[in-house]
């Protein structure tokens, strides 16, 4: 854990009926100084749409600069999915995808502005890479709800996000759009 970063443990029944997973998690995750609460629900949101087996949240977290906030390793170590969170540089976003099979970004920003800081850049295989949203609404609201130990039910419908989060209820669409 990072110094002065506070720890954040989750309790998470996820329910993503779209990709048919269903788990209990228990989650720590350290929130840098610098990490907006936004962010890290960001972050704890990715894991769970991601989640498969071998994920794991980055060492270094928002300060990483050699490894995405969320990644996928297989048995032998291979990192098999790059999962950037916020608004990353293009350049990081073309390494992740070279470095892995499948690359895929999450923000709790506008997305439009999200894609025009990419557009125009090289970046492998852009067209496939997806951004995924949540409203604005959405994860400020979420963000209000943290505490140091939550407890939350996460359900996915029809790429509609259903999030009970330490007694607070929210849901929005998840919103997909292309980097190129």
């Amino acid at each position: 854990m990072a110094i002065g970063a506070t720890l954040h443990t989750f309790a998470v029944q996820l329910s993503d009926v779209d990709r048919g997973v269903y788990q209990e998690l228990e989650l720590r995750l350290a929130r840098h100084p610098s990490e907006s609460a936004e962010f890290l629900v960001t972050r704890l949101l990715a894991y769970c749409l991601e989640y498969e087996d071998g994920i794991a949240f980055s060492d270094g977290g928002v300060s990483s600069t050699d490894e995405p906030a969320v990644l996928v390793r297989d048995l032998t170590g291979q990192i098999t999915a790059w999962i950037e969170v916020g608004a990353p540089d293009a350049d990081r976003v073309h390494r992740g995808s070279k470095l892995a099979g499948r690359a895929a970004v999450y923000t709790h920003r506008d997305p439009s502005k999200v894609l025009a800081g990419l557009a125009g850049k090289r970046i492998h295989r852009g067209e496939t890479i997806p951004l995924y949203s949540f409203g604005r609404t959405f994860v400020d609201a979420a963000a209000a709800a943290l505490e140091r130990r939550n407890s939350a039910t996460l359900s996915v419908l029809e790429r509609q996000l259903y999030l009970e989060l330490n007694g607070t209820d929210l849901t929005a669409p998840i919103g997909e759009h292309k980097l190129s």
